[in-house]
């Protein structure tokens, strides 16, 4: 491995960015590289508000240089490539060394976002892959990482999609497309477990430090480990994590491969592959069809985030000091969690957070679950209109037609009215709005949207873009991509290649 050279640690006039302080870290982190050129790039979408985010200028978007150097088929002055390595564990099982297999990091704006490209070519960590990225999940990537955001929950971003005519062969020959990630940082649990299990403390230690100085300063001040740094740094990520779980869980989103290598130590949703929103309740459905012991599971991913974060622990473990400690440092996982579901549930009933202490909370909000889960109702639509009937601008019939069991669901409003009354808060019921989307990236949505691009239509895409920036919103004109799922949608298969 070589380190990047020190002439590439400041910006120059020409460069939006600078090389990534993470190349700081020395050569064991990483490898410098190039990106592999593709041919005949082209625009498929832009999103000047993540540029202005990152603190490049959005009218850069617009140039011929920054679509070649956003393909990597040209390197700015004053920067120098890396693509990082790092281990983990794949469904479960110790994978070993793995790695920025098809992912390099172009570099790090003034702002501290980094900038990384998917699909830029081969690293040595791409384990005999060609390093290329598909149109088909690259376009299921850009929208979900806005799509992500629209919804308020943490997520790298997406700044710009390229597509190019050369081939890329996955089941069959497709197109080749390059997905621009933005992010504070692509530290993942599994660059922890990579020093780790090599017993590299120093640079396990060096590690978490850049994590602490950068992202996490308080837990050298504060926290509930007294001189313990490395352990309140494992707190905070597990409670961060807790958090985006809950969040997860509340919107119905399966992530379908909850690796450590795919866990961000910043608490961020990242690695959008066999991702799916719900379409009908369905608790322990499996999005992921390479997942063939159901391990990712939609209502596994909680207990398989606390999992991660055990392995997590462990990999700090030379730091943190005691095994008790590290397991105290998770220990509040499971509580944050609870608390932190509770409330999007509530949120979502327009109640207020008061309300969850109330008992028949629970109960009225698990027999809504049981109900759905029984009557396979569609989430996202039930929840739209739950919203609509409450604020008044529709009737109980629109839930009715959507359930099996009406009267089940008339005894149900009739509890749930009454416990709106016991905690009346009109802000939290016109919040509901706020709160349910109405619209999600459904496969189907998402699959429209590349099936249009796969015969040069880039309109769809950039129209769903706009639309799950801001999901809450009526968007007249649009209720198709709104609308339940057609009887096709029930056949797209997604795996690890998505």
């Amino acid at each position: 491995m070589t380190s990047a050279p020190d002439a590439a640690s400041t910006s120059t006039p020409e460069s939006p960015f600078h090389t990534a302080d993470f190349a700081d870290l020395g050569p064991q982190f990483f490898t410098a590289l190039q990106p592999t050129p593709l041919p005949e790039p082209h625009w498929i979408a832009r999103n000047p508000a993540v540029a202005q985010l990152a603190g490049i200028d959005p009218q850069w978007l617009e140039t011929d240089e920054a679509l070649q150097v956003l393909t990597g088929n040209i390197v700015l002055p004053g920067t120098q490539p890396i693509a990082t390595v790092y281990s983990g564990h794949q469904f479960g099982v110790w994978a070993g060394q793995l790695g920025d297999g098809r992912a390099i990091l172009l570099g790090e704006t003034d702002k501290g976002k980094e900038i990384q490209l998917k699909g830029a070519g081969r690293t040595p960590y791409s384990r005999m892959g060609d390093g290329r990225a598909v149109l088909r999940s690259s376009i299921r990537e850009y929208l979900c990482s806005e799509a992500m955001h629209g919804l308020g929950i943490p997520t790298t971003r997406a700044m710009a999609l390229i597509g190019s005519p050369a081939p890329v062969y996955r089941e069959q020959p497709e197109t080749a497309a390059v997905v621009t990630r933005v992010s504070p940082s692509f530290i993942r649990f599994g660059h922890f477990e990579h020093f780790s299990t090599r017993r590299d403390t120093h640079s396990l230690r060096q590690l978490a430090d850049h994590v602490i100085d950068q992202f996490y300063p308080a837990c050298r001040t504060g926290g509930a480990f007294e001189n313990n740094a490395y352990a309140n740094l494992l707190q905070a990520v597990s409670e961060r994590t807790a958090v985006m779980l809950a969040q997860w869980q509340a919107v119905g989103f399966c992530h379908g491969v909850m690796n450590t290598d795919n866990m961000s130590i910043l608490g961020l949703t990242i690695d959008y592959g066999p991702f799916q929103f719900l379409d009908a309740y369905v608790p322990d459905h499996v999005c992921n069809h390479s997942d063939s012991q159901g391990r990712y599971a939609f209502d596994q991913q909680p207990s398989v985030a606390y999992w991660n974060l055990l392995y997590l622990a462990q990999a700090l473990l030379p730091l943190v000091g005691e095994v008790d400690t590290a397991r105290a440092a998770v220990a509040s996982y499971p509580e944050v969690f609870a608390h932190e579901f509770k409330l999007r549930m509530a949120a979502k009933l327009g109640l207020p957070a008061k309300s969850i202490q109330a008992p028949e909370f629970v109960e009225l909000l698990q027999s809504l679950l049981d109900l759905m889960a029984q009557d396979a109702v569609d989430y996202s639509i039930f929840w739209r209109r739950l919203s609509l009937v409450v604020n008044g601008k529709a009737d109980n019939e629109t839930l009715r037609d959507i359930v099996l069991q009406r009267e089940v669901l008339d005894g149900w409003l009739v509890r749930y009215r009454e416990l709106l009354a016991a905690h009346e808060d009109p802000k939290a019921q016109a919040a509901m709005l706020t709160t349910n989307p109405r619209f999600v990236l459904r496969n189907h949505v998402g699959e429209i949207a590349i099936r249009a691009a796969t015969q040069g239509d880039f309109s769809v895409v950039n129209t769903l873009q706009d639309i799950l920036t801001t999901p809450f919103d009526e968007h007249p004109g649009q209720d198709s991509f709104a609308d339940f799922p057609p009887d096709w949608a029930s056949h797209i298969s997604i795996s690890c290649s998505s």
